[in-house]
């Protein structure tokens, strides 16, 4: 199956530029990261302030790693400025996880990001939106504890792929969600996949988002894996995890990705968003995002991005730079 989205790529006469990053439309409007986190018109109106000052091919709803797992009951810590993070742990041992409620797209803030959805496709003029997930090993790593769940794939493998089963039901849920909301996709970040050896990647995750990429995937509605902590010798496996377009981090070496997955997937990235976005200066960004264009002429099957996430307060001038390289100006 081609999906639109991929088709809405590939069709592109120049590569599309999607950098992760609606904090960013956060200095536009003049808002915060913990507005954006729980008022839904908040996020509408920062996509919208992203889409209308750069001209912007796609609409994103903010990534937010924290949202999934605060509908299963975790703890969270809030601000102004930083992105939402999880406290503690919330299942400490097996039982813990037998005893796990199953939460429905909708309970707490899921319903914030479903609506902010919702808001963008009714004012994207036509422009696709992707939705935000978490992955289901990047879940089970902020419900079990990630250093804890990472260690339970060689102690207690079963109690993992118990935590992985329900978190897999609850996401693949949650993404039918954003495709009822008029989404064109999710964009589902799994950057826990990537701290495994590749054997221990196509048991606890990729097994796992082939069910989700089969469950909610169609012609119009688009999985994008996205893992920020893989390396090329992860990348068989994430191909092989289903979905069309997978989105890497700057710890992957584009040039080497790109041969390697020869135009049997969508490749998008990898420009670093610390070192790049937000740290370099606004000719340095422009010379990195042309560095990263050429490299990747002669591949169609490529999306400008940042590597993941850009981070609050990322200097709308190095944004200004990113986009008038990509317009090749």
């Amino acid at each position: 199956m081609q999906t639109a989205f991929a088709d809405f790529i590939l069709n592109s006469p120049r590569p599309i530029a999607m950098p992760i990053g609606l904090y960013a439309g956060l200095e536009i409007i003049g808002g915060s990261v913990r507005e954006a986190a729980t008022d839904p018109e908040k996020q509408r109106d920062a996509a919208l302030a992203l889409h209308e000052r750069f001209d912007t091919p796609v609409m994103l709803t903010a990534m937010d790693l924290s949202v999934e797992a605060e509908a299963f009951g975790c703890r969270l810590h809030m601000t102004d400025d930083e992105t939402p993070t999880v406290i503690g742990r919330l299942a400490a041992a097996p039982s813990d996880v037998d005893r796990l409620p199953a939460p429905s797209a909708g309970d707490g803030r899921t319903r914030v990001y479903l609506e902010a959805a919702r808001l963008m496709v009714a004012r994207s003029g036509g422009a696709p939106v992707l939705g935000g997930l978490t992955g289901p090993l990047s879940l089970a790593g902020r419900i079990f504890g990630m250093s804890e769940t990472l260690e339970g794939t060689l102690s207690m493998p079963e109690t993992v792929l118990s935590l992985l089963e329900k978190a897999t039901a609850f996401l693949t849920d949650y993404a039918l969600a954003f495709r009822a909301a008029g989404a064109a996709g999710v964009i589902v970040a799994e950057p826990a996949a990537g701290l495994l050896s590749p054997r221990g990647m196509a048991r606890f995750s990729s097994a796992f988002l082939r069910r989700i990429v089969a469950d909610v995937q169609t012609r119009d509605f688009a999985v994008v894996l996205h893992n920020c902590g893989a390396r090329n010798v992860h990348l068989k496996e994430m191909l092989q995890s289903g979905p069309e377009i997978v989105h890497v981090g700057a710890l992957m070496d584009m040039a080497e990705a790109l041969r390697q997955a020869d135009g049997r997937v969508i490749l998008c990235g990898n420009l670093d968003p610390i070192a790049v976005f937000h740290d370099g200066l606004p000719d340095e960004v422009y010379a990195s995002t042309i560095r990263l264009l050429r490299m990747a002429k002669g591949y169609p099957a490529f999306v400008l991005s940042s590597g993941c996430d850009l981070p609050p307060r990322t200097p709308l001038v190095n944004l200004e730079s990113f986009y008038r390289a990509a317009r090749g100006e």
